[in-house]
């Protein structure tokens, strides 16, 4: 076995732990690898199957109806509420006005009317098709489907992001390498994707929320982002490690609910009908989180880069 990042064959038997989707009841468990190299962590045993990956997101994965009237678009945010609530932690709020800007994996376009109302050039990205009410009836440019370069001029982006998408990538180099295409010289890329050498997942370990597998695929350590960027023609300019507080609201709750294998999580698969029980654990979870406790302790771990979330600014490299 090989890492998918470095090629290194150095994969730690130490490290490795066994999970199963935890979420939504997939069938089956996978095997999380690390690379003693590079520190990227990936699923040793994927979904190899087209079959079986459209499976998994149209039977597994929720996309329930959207409700157009409940759409809401991002808005502007500042102080101190902002910095406990982790509000930093997505990519779109590091995206500055009045530039040219596609989001990848931009769900129901809340990110592309929040770069509206600062009078960017916004595109859009989505595989689930509920989008497109959202887009035609506020006039959002969104290609449904995957990312395809050839549907953009090439250097024609100021930024590109990608908020919680790039673990969910097959092959995530070259994903890269096609937003280095359609990127200006110089250009931006932002990435937020979870961070597998945090406090959570060396503390919760297999039940750590964000290996959320087989989903999830790559799990990026700084070294191996920085060996993607350089592999794809890009530079790793800054990393930032800012988590969003209810993240830690929602590990509580996924660690007393935690479900059975094949079985799906009645907290976050929303069509299981909850107890009584379930309910008050929610309930009580959530006053909890009200004392701001879960925000201070995940403001704790940012400071020491310890948080779960990570956010990469990747350059290209300006060959001119």
């Amino acid at each position: 076995m090989k890492c998918p990042i470095c090629q290194s064959i150095n994969i730690s038997q130490r490290h490795q732990l066994t999970v199963f989707d935890d979420r939504y009841g997939y069938p089956g468990q996978f095997k999380i690898a690390f690379c003693s190299n590079c520190h990227h962590q990936f699923i040793a045993n994927p979904i190899s199957s087209s079959q079986e990956i459209i499976k998994l997101y149209s039977e597994y994965y929720p996309r329930s109806t959207f409700n157009i009237d409940k759409y809401k678009p991002h808005k502007e945010i500042k102080g101190i509420r902002a910095w406990l609530d982790g509000k930093y932690s997505s990519a779109f709020r590091w995206v500055p006005t009045d530039v040219t800007v596609l989001d990848i994996g931009c769900g129901f376009g809340e990110s592309l009317g929040y770069y509206q109302s600062r009078n960017c050039n916004a595109y859009g990205v989505e595989i689930d098709s509920n989008i497109t009410r959202v887009a035609e009836k506020f006039g959002y440019k969104v290609h449904v489907g995957l990312f395809d370069p050839t549907l953009y001029p090439d250097i024609f982006f100021d930024y590109v992001t990608m908020d919680q998408v790039i673990e969910h990538n097959v092959d995530p180099i070259q994903t890269l390498k096609n937003i280095g295409q359609i990127l200006q010289p110089n250009g931006i890329a932002i990435l937020s994707t979870p961070n597998p050498n945090g406090w959570g997942a060396r503390v919760f370990r297999s039940r750590w929320i964000n290996y959320h597998a087989p989903y999830h695929i790559h799990y990026f350590s700084r070294k191996s982002m920085q060996i993607a960027a350089t592999k794809a023609g890009l530079t790793l300019e800054k990393v930032k490690v800012i988590t969003n507080s209810e993240w830690l609201l929602y590990q509580w709750i996924h660690l007393i609910l935690f479900p059975k294998n094949g079985v799906s999580s009645v907290f976050w698969d929303h069509a299981r009908e909850k107890k009584f029980t379930h309910k008050l654990v929610i309930r009580i979870m959530g006053l909890f989180h009200k004392t701001k406790l879960n925000h201070l302790s995940t403001r704790f771990f940012d400071i020491f880069g310890l948080g779960d979330n990570y956010i990469f600014f990747l350059k290209k490299i300006d060959e001119s």
